[in-house]
Parts: structure tokens; sequence; C-alpha cells
């Protein structure tokens, strides 16, 4: 009689679901959505506080709200079809990207043939011809993303323009030892628009006036929070709960399914999709395997500002030699100003500087000797997040590969940008991989 009361009372502590989603990211929405709309009951699970991933915003007193991460949406994106209230509550916005030279220069991003080309002398522009020639002939085995940049514009282009710099500021290692395939998939814009024969085209023949093919978009004045607390409304209403600052603590099979034990109760469900990060899914599911995957953890500045900042553009990247910060974006040029001052947030990837302690005196030191931000610079606050994105080194898609087909035999499914390691830059993007990832058979 014991037995079967301790029984009794153990399956009613266990909530029964159909899916368990790990993640309430773009990814884990999307997949909540897809599940959903088929009638079957749906858990997400996050340790965050919050929903929408690593997008995440801070206020101020002051009325500033400043973002991790990027912004940017377009009015057109897949994402609407799962949440179409979205669209209200976006901010239409006209961004334009630039860039800071190794010379010191704000100029058009990604490369210039003004700056770049032009500006390097006849002498300069004789050594870019005949280096991209001979990289053409000697260079044309790939290896990494470093041989397929030189290959297309050439070494004293890659050095001269700043994107070798670049892209170790942005992967958070060198050139050399970034994966070829993610280099393709990320640069692909080098081939199709940056080779010197295009560029050339491009400067010798007339604009032609076409339309817009969509809108680009902001989230809210008053961030994230209100973008998706729409998205969980919807999804709630079709019946999925939402478990936040939910510590997972062990996956495992019961019979025909798994029951996932987190601090607080234990979760049932016959499915499991997995978009956080493959560690976390390993020491989840407790299979013994420990996966050597390495991930970038990104340290955000907030500032505010009055003077003369020393550009126009809202967004600029930093493809100088010098510096650790890799992005800026002016949120006040979308917004307003507030308190009379303009705002922006600087991401700097963690490495030659540790803390944010260290990025912003870095950053105070490389604006100043680049003219940039002439007034009041103050510092509204910072965050540091762990596990930002994945760092896609030689033979890392291979052991993530195989991680991800070790979780799979466990019975997990792992998409998305952490569960999928897989390079996901938009919104757009990350909703067609969960489609087509649930979707497959």
């Amino acid at each position: 009689m014991d037995d079967v009361s301790h029984h009794s009372s153990r399956m009613s502590a266990v909530q029964q679901f159909d899916v368990i989603v790990l993640g309430a990211g773009i990814s884990g929405l999307v997949a909540a959505s897809i599940f959903s709309a088929e009638g079957k009951r749906v858990v997400v699970v996050d340790e965050y506080d919050h929903v929408g991933g690593n997008h995440i915003d801070w206020t101020s007193d002051e009325g500033y709200t400043f973002d991790v991460g990027s912004l940017i949406f377009q009015d057109d994106s897949p994402l609407l079809r799962h949440f179409p209230e979205l669209l209200e509550h976006y901010v239409p916005i006209k961004p334009s990207w630039g860039r800071l030279n190794p010379q010191g220069k704000i100029t058009v991003y990604p490369i210039s043939i003004r700056d770049d080309i032009l500006g390097a002398g006849p002498i300069g522009v004789i050594r870019i011809f005949a280096s991209v020639l001979r990289a053409r002939l000697f260079c044309r085995r790939m290896e990494n993303a470093r041989d397929f940049a030189r290959y297309w514009i050439g070494a004293y282009l890659l050095h001269r323009s700043g994107l070798a710099t670049y892209m170790r500021r942005f992967y958070g290692i060198d050139a050399e030892e970034i994966d070829l395939d993610l280099a393709r998939k990320r640069m692909l814009w080098i081939a199709e628009y940056a080779s010197l024969i295009n560029l050339l085209r491009r400067s010798l023949r007339h604009k032609r006036k076409t339309g817009p093919k969509n809108r680009q978009m902001a989230r809210p004045k008053k961030g994230f929070g209100v973008l998706y607390g729409s998205s969980v409304s919807r999804l709630e209403n079709c019946g999925v709960v939402f478990k936040l600052s939910a510590h997972s603590r062990q996956l495992h099979k019961a019979g025909s399914g798994y029951e996932l034990v987190l601090d607080d109760g234990t979760l049932s469900a016959n499915r499991i999709i997995s978009t956080v990060p493959i560690n976390v899914a390993e020491r989840i599911c407790g299979n013994g395997q420990a996966s050597a995957l390495k991930t970038i953890t990104l340290i955000t500045l907030y500032f505010s500002f009055a003077g003369e900042r020393g550009f126009s553009q809202p967004i600029i990247y930093n493809f100088s030699h010098d510096g650790s910060w890799k992005r800026l974006t002016v949120y006040s040029d979308f917004y307003g100003r507030a308190a009379e001052r303009e705002y922006f947030a600087v991401e700097v990837i963690a490495g030659a500087v540790t803390s944010s302690e260290q990025a912003e005196v870095d950053f105070r030191k490389h604006a100043c000797a680049n003219g940039l931000f002439r007034g009041d610079l103050k510092l509204e606050g910072s965050h540091v997040l762990a596990n930002a994105y994945p760092i896609y080194s030689k033979g890392a898609a291979q052991s993530a590969a195989e991680a991800i087909a070790r979780l799979k035999g466990f019975g997990i499914e792992s998409i998305g940008r952490q569960g999928g390691f897989n390079y996901q830059p938009t919104a757009r993007v990350s909703t067609i991989d969960v489609e087509n990832a649930i979707a497959a058979p």
C-alpha cells in the first residue's frame, strides 16, 4: 500500500507534456510555436529570467535603454508568420553602417573603393592588384578564413582594409584558426560583392533606383521585454507553459519518454528539443561526454554622451588594428536622445581585455586616439554575457556534429545557433533553420 501511495504521489508531482523545449530564445520560441500549432502540449525551460535568449536589454534611471547583441529585424521576416503581433511593436528605422579603418578614418562598410583602394595611392593600387593576382595563381588551396579572404582580395588589401583584424576581433581567434566553411557562410559577400572586379563595376555603372525589398525594423524603445512579451502571451494562450529561472539538473529516460528534473519539480515528455549550448545539453543528460567546444564571452558597455562624436552612421565596426571593441550602436539615432544626451552600446569580445573595467579603459583610449566622442562620455552600465555565440575554430564543426549525434542518440534534438552550432546572423535565418530542423524526418 505504501509503494502504491508513493508511486501515485510521484506521478502527480511530474508535469506531463508532449515536448520539452530547452531555451527561450528565438529558436526556442519558434519551436514552441510549431509544436503548439500541431496541438501538442509544450513547455519551454530556460535558466534566464526572461524570454528572448541573448536579446537582453537594460534601462537606466535616466531613461537610456541599451541592448546586448543586434536589434535589427525585417518586416518580411518568417518570424512574423509565427508571431504577427511583433510587427506593431517594431520601430521602422533607416540604419547605415560605417567602419573605422586602420588609417583612422570612418568610411564605408565593409570595403571602400575610394579609401581602401584608391586611397592607397598609385603604388598601393599596384600592390593591391599584384597581391590579388598572386593569390589567384598561387593561393587557390583554402584551409581557413584567412585563405578564403586572401584569395578574393589579396593579402595586401586584407591587411590594409583591416578585415583580417576584424575577423580576429569578431570570432575571438586569429583568421588562420577560423573554420573555412564558416568563413564561406559569414563572408560570402567577399566573393559576391567585394571582389575587385565587382567593386570596379559598381564604381563605373550608374546606381539603379530600386525600391527596398523590405523595411528595416528595431525593437521597441522600451526594450525586448515589450517585444517578446506579446509572443509569450500568444503561446500561453495556445497552452504553452514557460519555466523561467529554472535550473535543469538532469534529463533521464523514463519508459518511452524522458523526465527533466528541475530544482522545483520534474517535467515529462516524449520529445526533447534543445536550443541551448551543446555543453549544457551534455551536462543535463549526463552521458559522460564533454565536448571541447568554446564560446564567446561578450562584454557590452553602455555609454551616454554629449559633444561631437565624429561620425554620422548609427552603427560603426572597428576594422582598425588597435582597440578591443568590435562594434558600437547609437540607439539615440533610432529612438531620440534621453536627458538631452546621445546613448550607445559598445561590444567587446573578452580576450585581450577580460572585464568591463578594462574594456572601458581600452575603448576610451582608442576613441580618443581616433578623434571620436570629443566631449562628455559617461559609462552608464555594462553587461558580461557568457556563451554569446560559438567560436568557429578549425575542426569545431566536426566536433559539434559528433556531439550533436551523441545527443540525438540519447534522444535530444539539438538545433539553433547554440544547439546546432549553426551561424545564424538574423532572426530570419534562425526561424528558417528551426522550421527545417523540425520538419526533417
